[in-house]
């Protein structure tokens, strides 16, 4: 299904179902549904049918008048429509519906709640050249997306979407730091991460559902490499234990009782540890500030007292704000996190047609768009490196424009921000110039699709479509 060029899925399959002809196979998918819906919940039983049916289903297709003539990309269009159709309407009664899988579901959330608070991409030992927190926020949030879909299919495609992202990162940080193409040792603890930071609700469970009812013919290549990958990373987190992340166990012990009482207090998101080195607290720091904070409280206040402590928290107001000067690090994140926020990150991305293209996808003519929009970026990061009293350089032995180590660096206490935001931009657009009269522009931009399933013509469905549509 990865290289058809069109894939009709349920709306072709539901079509073909609207003609009189189709009657006998409305009628087998209607008894089919009546009949699994009144047994009682046997997962085993429940998945051994459900695959049954499908091949029983499958065959009948392919000797039915409706596809006759029909190619194999059109025969597997129409079981991946029967597949989604089929199980969007079984869903409430086969997803998580034994009280284990509900409760393996809750200790397992409980478990990344906690953990996320002090595991830190040092203790997967993720190496600093593969840490960039801006991609793992979006890998997060594909796997997030998760609970919105119904289908096997739909949320195995989260979760490849979410592995695209990190092997694209991988890859092209090994490419930025000549080191051998990154392999399972690299990839798995990135992705254990991303899935502790994402915390989907209710992950085992759906691990189970698609296991369960994917078909078996489908969940190959790099769909089984990468869902195999996810399988091993809920394991660990179930698993984890001080050993696996290099803590001590007193240390482990201590962290996860502070992260408790963080949990049961319903901390803000800044008493908890960031994807940035720069914003991490530490709980020890948290816990002794704590302290002294309800020790204060309970002592009586005298005049010098109250003065002594107003002129302590003047000057730490102070320190405090030389001390938050953003660094571009900073700046990364933030703007990460509102694009996640808004949920615009779809939107914001389809104007960088290639962020998540292969090697193997471009051609020749892609280098004079690719040369522009590197040239833009360029003006642009110099920018904003200039704005912050940085300077923006990659040549004559200094720092590469766009290297991970010159993102974590500090910006010093003496930045002077530029007086006019649109002064910086007059200077880009003006620099591009020469290349408007070459005729040069960055051309328009075209959808992003990042559903390695699915075709460039077909974005995710929802599933709440396929139960409005009655014709079963």
């Amino acid at each position: 299904m990865e290289k058809a060029d069109v894939f009709l899925g349920l709306h072709d399959f539901l079509d073909r179902m609207r003609q009189s002809s189709a009657a006998d196979l409305v009628k087998s998918i209607k008894s089919f549904i009546v009949s699994f819906s009144n047994n009682a919940p046997d997962p085993e039983r429940d998945s051994a049918l459900v695959h049954e049916f499908f091949g029983q289903m499958e065959a009948a297709f392919r000797a039915h008048p409706l596809w006759a003539g029909c190619s194999e990309e059109e025969l597997e269009s129409a079981g991946e429509g029967l597949e989604k159709y089929v199980m969007t309407k079984l869903f409430t009664r086969v997803f998580a519906s034994l009280p284990d899988d509900v409760k393996a579901d809750e200790q397992l959330s409980e478990k990344m709640s906690l953990i996320q608070h002090f595991v830190r991409p040092e203790n997967l030992d993720i190496k600093p050249p593969f840490q960039n927190e801006t991609s793992w926020l979006l890998a997060q949030k594909e796997l997030q997306k998760i609970n919105m879909y119904k289908a096997p299919r739909d949320k195995l495609v989260c979760i490849l979407n979410c592995c695209k992202i990190i092997n694209n990162l991988l890859l092209n940080a090994s490419i930025a730091s000549n080191e051998n193409p990154p392999g399972a040792d690299e990839f798995l603890p990135v992705l254990i991460y991303v899935t502790m930071r994402a915390n989907p609700q209710q992950l085992h469970s759906n691990l189970l559902y698609i296991q369960r009812y994917r078909r078996p013919s489908r969940l190959v290549g790099e769909a089984a490499y990468f869902f195999t990958n996810m399988l091993s990373a809920e394991s660990f987190i179930s698993n984890i234990t001080p050993t696996s992340i290099s803590m001590e166990e007193t240390e482990y012990e201590k962290n996860m009782e502070l992260a408790r009482a963080l949990v049961s207090t319903g901390p803000s998101t800044e008493g908890v540890t960031t994807l940035g080195a720069s914003n991490i607290v530490k709980p020890e720091s948290m816990h002794h500030q704590a302290l002294q904070e309800r020790n204060s409280s309970l002592r009586p206040r005298t005049a010098e007292t109250r003065s002594r402590t107003k002129d302590a928290e003047s000057s730490k107001d102070e320190v405090s704000s030389l001390d938050k000067v953003p660094s571009l690090s900073d700046i990364e994140n933030r703007g990460a996190a509102l694009i996640l926020k808004e949920d615009m990150a779809s939107q914001v991305f389809r104007e960088y047609p290639y962020l998540y293209s292969q090697v193997g996808d471009l051609t020749i003519n892609d280098v004079e768009e690719l040369l522009n929009s590197y040239k833009q970026l360029v003006f642009k990061y110099v920018c904003v490196c200039k704005s912050l009293g940085r300077g923006g350089g990659g040549g004559g032995g200094g720092e590469s424009l766009l290297s991970s180590s010159s993102n974590r660096e500090t910006v010093q206490n003496n930045v002077e921000p530029l007086k006019n935001r649109q002064e910086a931009e007059t200077v880009v657009e003006q620099s591009f110039e020469h290349d408007k009269q070459d005729n040069s522009l960055i051309a328009e931009s075209k959808p992003l699709d990042i559903d390695p399933l699915a075709s460039k013509n077909e974005e995710h469905e929802d599933p709440e479509e396929s139960a409005k549509i009655s014709v079963i």
